[in-house]
């Protein structure tokens, strides 16, 4: 499973080890930047990762910048994204099964790294229910289409 990864300056330090934490796991990651804690623009690498998850070159992305939000607001701009910002493995839960997120942002600044790593496990590991809930994912996706 391929993983693209990316933040801002304020999310740097966590994802340095949070790339180096899914690689230890077994993933594959791309790190997409930024390579240093220099002030940059988060929409940039919220583009560059969504990009690949929609195209199909990764199956998840994970974002962190201070909060998280801003990194899901850029991140859903894309079609096919279903960014979801996880504060704890609840979240994380709930967005893959009911949601079938397909991208995670964290919080660099207000989450600590040990519970930045359980919601990555639960994300990464838990499966979309379907069911009730593939309905209202296909009317998600449908927002993305221009009403005639």
């Amino acid at each position: 499973m391929i993983i693209s990864i990316a933040s801002d300056h304020a999310g740097f330090e966590q994802k340095q080890l949070l790339a180096a934490y899914l690689e230890e796991k077994g993933y594959e990651v791309h790190d997409l930047g930024p390579d240093s804690d220099d002030r940059v623009d988060y929409p940039d690498f919220a583009a560059k990762v969504a990009h690949e998850v929609a195209g199909g070159v990764a199956t998840y992305g994970v974002l962190v910048c201070g909060t998280g939000i801003g990194m899901a607001v850029a991140a859903n701009k894309i079609n096919g994204i279903r960014a979801v910002n996880a504060i704890n493995t609840q979240f994380a839960e709930l967005c893959r099964e009911h949601n079938d997120a397909n991208i995670v942002t964290l919080s660099g600044r207000f989450v600590d790294v040990e519970e930045n790593k359980r919601i990555l496990d639960v994300f990464l590991s838990t499966d979309f229910g379907g069911g009730r809930h593939a309905g209202r994912v296909e009317k998600i996706m449908a927002l993305e289409t221009p009403s005639a």
